[in-house]
């Protein structure tokens, strides 16, 4: 898995998701684009692929599509209207980009270039995962500050139990 961070303008988000899915075929990778600021670090987004595979390999996905289950996964919903939130928007977006060539066939660097070629991105390794927005990254996983005060766990913790509760809740 590698993650592409930055400021990134998105014109026409159907042309994008177009570009995406296309770049991701040339390449035979998964390509999924997520608001930074839902992002609660790099262990997060390697949790929910790790998860999205495994419910692949057990028949037990609720998407088809291989990005649409890491979304699923990072987000810790099921419903896909729900999760959709943490993807981008047209406009400028602060954007992690997750590439992952999960067969022997992908081409994770040629996908990367490719994405870097085609898209409006602005990179800033630190923009993104580091830095999510604590307050939103609360809310939208509904975090409350009992919960904070009750545990020692980070709050980037708390979000990857969150996506590893979603097993659970199935």
């Amino acid at each position: 898995m590698e993650l592409l961070e930055g400021e990134l303008v998105v014109g026409d988000l159907d042309a994008f998701i177009e570009t995406l899915a296309a770049i991701g075929d040339e390449y035979d990778c998964t390509i999924q684009a997520f608001d930074g600021r839902y992002v609660a670090g790099r262990l997060h987004l390697e949790r929910a692929l790790a998860l999205a595979d495994r419910a692949i390999e057990r028949g037990e996905n609720v998407a088809r599509d291989r990005s649409v289950e890491i979304l699923l996964y990072a987000a810790g919903r099921r419903q896909i209207n729900k999760a959709l939130e943490m993807g981008l928007e047209a406009g400028d977006n602060e954007a992690v980009v997750l590439v992952d060539g999960h067969e022997e066939s992908a081409d994770e660097a040629g996908a990367i270039a490719a994405l870097e070629s085609r898209l409006d991105l602005t990179p800033s390794p630190t923009l993104a995962t580091e830095h999510a927005n604590e307050e939103l990254l609360r809310e939208f996983f509904d975090i409350g500050a009992a919960e904070l005060a009750a545990t020692d766990a980070s709050l980037a913790e708390l979000v990857r139990e969150r996506v590893a509760l979603l097993d659970v809740e199935k």
